[in-house]
């Protein structure tokens, strides 16, 4: 008997291995969570990372805006940061939340790679990545003129998804 509680440790650990191999099989890793999707954005108002008044999120941009949740600490948005600075070359309006970052860091984020937001607002507690559902930086999302989330992107803009946001404005 004190030898099958000796292999205890052992069995529940295998049942554990089974359980997450089997939900790990089972879920699809392409799935991105869209529940804001056709939803109104978030009534939020933030700071603004150079003046630290606050700004409501939806006076941010007007007409189709893209939301840029990004952060100084984050490498996907180093790799992303081209795009957005041509995004912005092209008359596009990108407003940038810095999601969980210090303005400092931030200010120097922008001031190395450039400043390619119409607004850079600052989500120093992660309480607007929460009302947006998101779930890692770089997230963009696509506003419309009326306050709607048209659509969604996870991970770093590449041109091809950067250009299909855009599409989906139309």
């Amino acid at each position: 008997m004190k030898r099958w509680l000796a292999f205890a440790p052992l069995i529940v650990l295998a049942a554990l291995a089974v359980l997450f191999a089997g939900y790990a099989l089972k879920r699809d890793p392409r799935v991105q969570p869209q529940a804001l999707v056709g939803k109104p954005m978030p009534a939020l108002a933030l700071p603004d990372l150079d003046s630290g008044r606050d700004v409501p999120l939806r006076q941010a941009g007007d007409g189709p805006i893209l939301v840029n949740f990004f952060a100084s600490w984050c490498a996907p948005c180093e790799v992303e940061h081209p795009q957005l600075m041509a995004l912005k070359a092209q008359g596009v309006s990108v407003v940038g939340i810095a999601y969980k970052d210090a303005p400092a860091n931030t200010q120097a984020f922008l001031t190395r790679l450039g400043d390619p937001f119409t607004a850079k607002l600052i989500d120093r507690d992660g309480r607007a990545g929460l009302e947006f559902g998101v779930t890692g930086v770089p997230e963009t999302y696509l506003v419309g003129p009326d306050g709607v989330i048209l659509a969604k992107h996870t991970g770093p803009l590449t041109p091809d998804a950067a250009e299909d946001l855009l599409r989906k404005a139309n």
